[in-house]
């Protein structure tokens, strides 16, 4: 991203949003891993066996485990300059629709799925929701995460 770009304006929002929300800009692959989805569920401070033991036989990965397997970009390319710097992580949600076994090889494509702005005391903050959604190697959607990244205007 060039940074000698205009930054946009308010004014600018509803054309940028026109313009990107609904554009696929990144997909990457993922194998799932017993070690990784253990010490996934591990950290997260989860004791159920389903999670933490390979040998269980409905073994499978932590709920939120995808909220880590994102693709190399961030912003799709050309997307416009909002705010100054990077912006700040404002929260992910994730929707677990299917189990992730392991052995599964899932496959993320990223696109924006929203651009909206809200004002309050420390001024206009513009939020960009990256989707992630993510199909196992049998094409069934397993899940969804919803990442807002927050830049001020």
């Amino acid at each position: 991203m060039n940074d000698d770009r205009p930054a946009a304006t308010q004014a600018d929002l509803p054309a940028i949003r026109e313009r990107w929300v609904g554009v696929e800009f990144d997909v990457a692959t993922f194998e799932m891993e017993p070690g990784r989805m253990v010490a996934w569920a591990t950290a997260c401070g989860d004791t159920d066996p389903r999670f933490i033991d390979p040998t269980h036989p409905d073994f499978q990965a932590y709920p939120n485990f995808t909220s880590h397997c994102t693709t190399h970009r961030v912003l799709p390319d050309e997307f416009p300059k909002i705010g100054p710097g990077f912006g700040i992580d404002g929260g992910k949600t994730v929707d677990c629709l299917g189990p992730i076994r392991a052995g599964d090889v899932l496959t993320g494509a990223a696109t924006i799925a929203d651009i909206y702005d809200k004002t309050g005391r420390s001024g206009t903050m513009v939020f960009i929701v990256q989707r992630m959604t993510y199909h196992n190697q049998r094409g069934e959607h397993v899940s969804t995460v919803d990442w807002k990244m927050i830049r001020q205007l």
